[in-house]
């Protein structure tokens, strides 16, 4: 965890130590601790329902499946924090979605990668400075890979 200032701002970024599907468990504490409102919380993770390297930004809603934002609403009890959904796409052919998730990007992915991470960085700034509507217009606005 680390806590640092972005235009003024008090900002706290934390990564859990748990286990991806135990997130919950980590992020709970951190809202109570910093009576953190939950329109002002920003969940970063992979989707594989959006297409590789698409970003989307959203309030609200279930899981879409992901465990891990599934641990994060029960712990919680509200499902009404914002989400930064980094798409991974879907798994080829039959691969599990766990194990399609944790292998490596290949060489070629890499680039965009980088870039999803650069423009990632941007949205985030936005919706620290400027909420969530504004990030989620930019993130449907970034074209990285078609």
């Amino acid at each position: 965890m680390a806590v640092i200032t972005v235009g003024g701002t008090r900002v706290i970024l934390a990564r859990p130590n748990t286990f991806m599907n135990e997130s919950g468990h980590a992020v709970a504490p951190l809202v109570d601790y910093f009576g953190m409102p939950l329109d002002r919380l920003l969940v970063v993770h992979d989707d594989i329902d959006l297409p590789f390297v698409k970003m989307r930004v959203q309030q609200g809603g279930g899981s879409g499946g992901n465990k891990g934002v599934g641990s994060i609403i029960r712990s919680l009890g509200d499902e009404e924090f914002w989400r930064l959904k980094c798409g991974v796409g879907r798994p080829p052919g039959r691969q599990e979605p766990a194990s399609f998730v944790l292998k490596r990007f290949a060489k070629t992915e890499r680039d965009d990668i980088e870039l999803l991470l650069q423009y990632g960085a941007d949205v985030i700034e936005l919706f620290v400075a400027a909420g969530g509507n504004a990030a989620r217009q930019q993130a449907g606005e970034i074209k990285i890979a078609e």
